[in-house]
């Protein structure tokens, strides 16, 4: 009996002292999602290429414009240049010729009742270089993330071949990327 009664008296202060670690040492934070840029540009080209299907031909090149930003279609950040140029990056090692094209005034897109039509400019450029389509993209900043859609668009007559969102987390690499103009 006296070791019954031992063996509850030791399982209560165990009790007792566990329930006062309740409230002790802070449980640390989980680490915020890291961006995976490169890997999200890649994913994204990948699945350009393979949505795009037979619309893609083979010995025909493609341009590529920076990624802007949604809310002013004029502005873009280092974060916009990286994101092109890895999704670019990408299209040439499946094997297609990639004309690079950094931003220049009118040369992305125009909006025209609601709609975005590239430019007569880049329209220009594409059949200069006989090129038959346009990586483009757009990025939105939020709070915890950043969406981003890229479109491989004909360059003839605007027609989205393809498109891809994603989202990438804001982390403090993004977040300096998006100052970083």
């Amino acid at each position: 009996m006296k070791k019954l009664a031992a063996i509850v008296v030791i399982s209560a202060l165990m009790l007792w002292g566990l329930a006062g670690c309740e409230g002790g040492l802070p449980m640390p934070r989980p680490e915020p999602p890291k961006a995976d840029i490169l890997g999200s540009s890649h994913k994204a080209a990948d699945s350009l290429i393979q949505r795009s299907g037979a619309a893609l031909q083979p010995g025909k090149s493609v341009i590529a414009a920076t990624f802007v930003n949604i809310d002013d279609l004029s502005k873009s950040s280092s974060f916009g240049r990286i994101v092109s140029k890895q999704v670019s990056s990408r299209f040439t090692e499946q094997g297609i010729t990639v004309i690079e094209m950094l931003m220049r005034n009118n040369v992305y897109i125009q909006q025209r009742g609601g709609e975005f039509l590239l430019s007569r400019e880049l329209r220009n450029i594409s059949a200069e270089h006989n090129a038959q389509a346009v990586i483009v993209g757009t990025y939105a900043v939020a709070r915890k993330n950043v969406y981003v859609t890229a479109r491989l668009v004909r360059s003839s007559d605007s027609v989205v071949l393809a498109s891809y969102d994603y989202s990438v987390p804001m982390d403090q690499d993004v977040a300096y990327m998006m100052r970083n103009k």
